[in-house]
């Protein structure tokens, strides 16, 4: 994809190559800021071993699943699937970004760093529900097989831009839905690991919201469309999850991860941080896409309007009902 920017004359025509290139020094900039302000951490701090028991397939002591054994509530073990199989797909994801972004420079050392920061998540997670028996393993693991045979391909892959609009945008949903997880499983123990995961997602979001803010600076026209395309589209990398779209709505209903919660933590934060709505000087395509993402902002506002309405309508319907009881 290209595009005449009108900040560096119209004879400056981008192509992914040359926004790679132009990018870079903000990446090395970005990169070395992350590395003064991540913390590194050890998974294994935050799993409760001592509640860790032997499964029956190959031990005599060893005791079958059940639903009793967990602290955890319903909807946080819904939560936490869906979160842990979207962290499994780490391979998929290392290969889509080491695609668009590349294995030198900046870049690549970033695109290292970020999938081993990453790969802590998965690692945490699996070990806590394990060992705390939060989950069906044998379900997990099939659900794990079954998703990541499936592979993943990103809805953004068509230009780099679209990658870094995406994960501005889907690096913060992360983080929300692992901290609402969190907030919502009835375990501080799990709370606590995954405000931990949430942290980094935080960071991670930073890395690609400033690379973002970049970019609109170079080709302001590209980037509009880029991020115009993204928030009319967006899609967590977990869609193709086996019943995703059931636990999705009962995600929803829990409150982890909702319309409102999408509209007000996720997409408006980042647009607003970005003054994505006040940028001018932009050529007609970017305004077409400017104008578009403000009308479809408004209308996203409305259907999380009309979904707060039906949640509180469902909570007034279960109160009225544990009050008959």
């Amino acid at each position: 994809m290209t595009v005449i920017s009108p900040r560096l004359g119209s004879s400056t025509t981008w192509t992914d190559a040359r926004l790679l290139h132009a990018l870079e020094e903000v990446v090395e900039q970005e990169l070395n800021r992350h590395l003064k302000v991540a913390k590194d951490w050890m998974p294994h701090d935050y799993v409760p071993w001592s509640d860790a028991r032997n499964f029956p397939e190959f031990f005599e002591d060893g005791e079958a699943w059940s639903k009793e054994q967990s602290k955890v509530t319903e909807v946080g073990r819904i939560a936490l699937i869906v979160n842990l199989l979207t962290e499994d797909n780490l391979p998929s994801y290392h290969h889509e970004i080491a695609s668009l972004f590349g294995r030198d420079g900046a870049w690549g050392t970033w695109v290292h760093r970020w999938t081993a920061e990453e790969g802590r998540h998965g690692i945490v997670m699996r070990d806590y529900l394990l060992a705390s028996r939060a989950v069906d393993p044998d379900q997990l693991e099939s659900f794990r097989m079954s998703h990541m045979s499936e592979g993943f391909e990103s809805d953004n892959r068509h230009s780099m831009l679209h990658s870094v609009a995406y994960v501005s945008f889907q690096e913060l949903a992360t983080r929300v839905s692992h901290r609402n997880t969190g907030h919502q499983s009835g375990d501080p123990v799990c709370d606590r690991m995954l405000a931990r995961i949430a942290t980094d997602e935080n960071l991670h979001m930073v890395f690609y919201r400033n690379l973002l803010k970049a970019a609109f600076d170079i080709a302001p026209d590209l980037t509009m469309q880029a991020v115009r395309d993204v928030v009319v589209n967006f899609r967590m990398p977990g869609h193709g999850i086996p019943g995703f779209e059931r636990a999705a709505a009962q995600m929803a209903i829990g409150e982890v991860y909702n319309l409102r919660i999408h509209h007000d933590d996720v997409i408006q934060p980042v647009l607003r941080y970005l003054k994505v709505m006040e940028i001018d000087g932009l050529g007609p395509e970017g305004l077409q896409a400017q104008e578009e993402l403000g009308l479809f902002m408004n209308g996203l506002d409305g259907e999380a309007s009309k979904f707060d309405e039906k949640l509180a309508a469902r909570k007034a319907r279960m109160a009225a009902r544990a009050a008959g009881a």
